[in-house]
């Protein structure tokens, strides 16, 4: 079995961050490990509060987990400030494990702000450099670029700057799109298209965390980065088709699909 990590921000509805990546790691086959950098109190419709834990803390999580145990890959969430993405990339060049998948998380569902606007650029310096995948949404990315992502033309310019900053594949999600839901890869060389049907549902809270676990997971099992992308779309294609219309706003996926009596 394969043993994956997920370094994140803990949301207690249990849709979305540490745990949705928990979820998804089981309902892949593999073991799940967790460091905690926040506790957010969440829901399906709104963040109350956000408490980050201390860098030692994290430093301590991320080192009791790796002198312990292989780790086979690591997903990386939510990252709230500077001192955390440090912590971070100082523990993961130390321990210099393969396959990261980062994804830059920066608002909730509901919009709230879950990255601090002075640590972007520690999460580009420090952060982005580690990923073996990164997967941005649009807003995410012009956040990242520093540009407007209207046309395909300027997905693909994107996604090469991004490529330059040091990520070794760009995933860019095209959730906020119109019409079908399109991501675009870019591995340094090559583009590849991802398309999946949109599914019409405000329950879909928890997606781009359950995408970039579910990716990592994949790597880990020895897909290639298109193989493991491809897979990941079509798990989550399936998890949102099947959501948990739990809660009064936008409720969680439902990352165990596939199981006899566990659909939504």
């Amino acid at each position: 079995m394969k043993n994956l990590l997920t370094i994140a921000g803990s949301d207690c509805s249990g849709g979305a961050g540490i745990q949705a990546d928990l979820k998804t790691f089981a309902a892949h086959g593999t073991f799940g490990m967790s460091v905690i950098v926040s506790v957010v109190a969440e829901n399906t419709e709104r963040v109350i509060s956000i408490c980050d834990m201390a860098p030692s803390t994290v430093a301590d999580q991320i080192d009791a987990v790796f002198e312990d145990i292989a780790v086979d890959g690591v997903k990386i969430g939510m990252l709230s400030g500077t001192e955390q993405m440090r912590i971070v990339a100082r523990k993961l060049k130390q321990y210099r494990p393969r396959g990261v998948v980062v994804d830059p998380v920066m608002l909730a569902k509901g919009g709230c702000a879950l990255m601090q606007p002075e640590a972007l650029r520690t999460l580009k310096e420090e952060i982005l450099p580690l990923a073996c995948v990164l997967t941005p949404n649009i807003p995410e990315a012009e956040a990242i670029t520093g540009r407007n992502i209207i046309t395909p033309e300027d997905r693909r310019a994107a996604a090469k700057l991004m490529f330059q900053m040091g990520a070794e594949n760009i995933l860019l999600k095209g959730g906020h799109l119109s019409g079908e839901a399109e991501d675009l890869l870019f591995d340094g060389g090559r583009f590849y298209t991802f398309t999946h049907k949109r599914i019409e549902t405000k329950n879909t809270h928890g997606t781009g965390c359950t995408l970039s676990s579910a990716i990592a997971a994949n790597l880990a099992l020895g897909l290639s980065v298109p193989e493991a992308v491809r897979e990941a779309k079509e798990y989550v294609t399936g998890a949102i088709e099947h959501a948990l219309p739990i809660g009064k706003g936008h409720g969680p996926t439902n990352h165990f699909y596939f199981m006899k009596g566990i659909r939504g």
